[in-house]
């Protein structure tokens, strides 16, 4: 599998009411590694690893008492603020999570064209400016901050170890099972695992199950050093993916045994998820994006993109072609191919991505997919994706895991916000 293409997942526990141990990247519980300079600690868990650990004897921060801790070990969050840094907007949701989480606070505004494309930091400066404009503007707390990463450079992968109970030994083989797979230097990546789940084979040999999970070094570190900047504390960073399906992974409401499918329709990128109902088993970042349809309606309008923006939020798939306003008939008609062509791309690299899903095994059948997003407003895309792909497909809530807040008042294009009340969600 190419580690740049794919993000292939399993056992991994984003569901409601659940634990997910591949939760976030974060400066709590990382392993220190003989360096001749010291790095910023980063790591996927946010406490011990399962398993007799012996705790490391130096330590920067030291443990706070107050801070309540879950049975697996990892910090618990009870107000959180998620934050999704996309290719045109920033955007954030204040969770309180007390019982039923409750959305406190929303906010979304425009990035910079730029400043971060196909979900690499381009302009550490301007970012930097531009969150801390954000979080003041919109007065959102700076602490507790948990950011979202999708990238095609993060890889995770599952695998068994047998044979090896001494933790020290686990962590060494995982290590050399890792760089035998990595086509970058070890050392130029910030490594995690955890353990998930143990038992002795027939053969009398214990086996344990682990998530690894890779990502380039310098991409996670820019984005930790431009929050730092920004005046914002970070408690993790975590797979966009997961908290998409931590705000919209539900089970179909039949209870039907089929594979739970979400795609957030972003700028530039898509990232799609699927799970099991409790289980994340595969997610893939897919290089399509609403700035698509932007691009192709201008082309039929002999426009700029910029110019067809406020048209393209106006369209409506369910409407015939003479209900464009201010558009010719026979542009009207190159428009609406323009749109449904551009769709049938999309439809394609879900399909595709579907069905390298399927070619795993103990994969399940696809029953419906949810999208998400700003683009999933266009009013009818979704029967329009459900006529191409063949698979039934319905627009996602995010606010449907969580409580609304008294204050929280009305928003537009909710859609938008999924992945950030999904990393606000403990």
């Amino acid at each position: 599998m190419d580690w740049k293409k794919e993000i292939k997942l399993s056992d991994l526990l984003p569901g409601k009411g659940k634990s997910d141990p591949a939760e976030a990247w974060s400066e709590d519980g990382a392993e220190t590694e003989k360096e001749d300079k010291p790095k910023r600690k980063l790591s996927l868990g946010r406490g011990p690893k399962e398993g007799k650990q012996s705790k490391p004897k130096h330590s920067k921060q030291p443990q706070r008492k107050h801070t309540p801790v879950k049975k697996d070990g990892r910090a618990r969050h009870k107000r959180l603020v998620g934050l999704k840094i996309g290719g045109s907007q920033l955007a954030a949701a204040q969770v309180t999570n007390n019982g039923l989480p409750e959305l406190v606070r929303v906010a979304r505004e425009a990035l910079d064209h730029g400043i971060v494309m196909g979900g690499e930091l381009r302009e550490p400066d301007a970012l930097a400016a531009a969150l801390k404009k954000f979080f003041k503007a919109h007065k959102l707390p700076r602490s507790g901050v948990r950011l979202g990463i999708a990238s095609n450079r993060i890889g995770v992968r599952v695998f068994e170890i047998s044979g090896i109970e001494d933790p020290k030994q686990l962590d060494n083989a995982i290590r050399f099972r890792a760089q035998e797979t990595l086509p970058i230097p070890l050392e130029e990546t910030v490594l995690d695992y955890h353990v998930l789940g143990e038992h002795v084979d027939a053969e009398g040999t214990w086996v344990q199950r682990v998530l690894l999970v890779v990502a380039y070094r310098d991409l996670v570190e820019r984005y930790v050093a431009v929050c730092k900047k920004a005046g914002l504390k970070i408690v993790g960073v975590d797979l966009e993916a997961f908290a998409l399906l931590r705000s919209l992974g539900d089970r179909p409401a039949d209870g039907a045994n089929a594979a739970v499918v979400v795609v957030s329709i972003g700028h530039d990128r898509s990232t799609l998820a699927v799970s099991n109902g409790s289980t994340c088993e595969f997610t893939r970042v897919i290089e399509w994006g609403g700035s698509k349809l932007d691009v192709a309606i201008a082309r039929a309008l002999n426009k700029t993109p910029s110019e067809v923006v406020a048209l393209k939020r106006s369209l409506s798939l369910l409407e015939p072609e003479e209900s464009i306003e201010d558009v010719s008939a026979e542009r009207a008609v190159a428009l609406r191919s323009a749109v449904q062509h551009e769709l049938q791309t999309l439809a394609r690299e879900l399909i595709s991505s579907l069905q390298f899903y399927q070619g795993q095994p103990g994969s399940l059948g696809i029953g419906e997919i949810v999208i998400t997003g700003g683009t999933s407003e266009l009013p009818g895309i979704d029967a329009e994706l459900a006529r191409l792909i063949g698979v039934a497909v319905r627009i996602g809530d995010p606010l449907s895991r969580v409580k609304r807040g008294k204050k929280l008042g009305e928003n537009g294009q909710i859609g938008s916000y999924a992945v950030a009340i999904g990393l606000a969600i403990e």
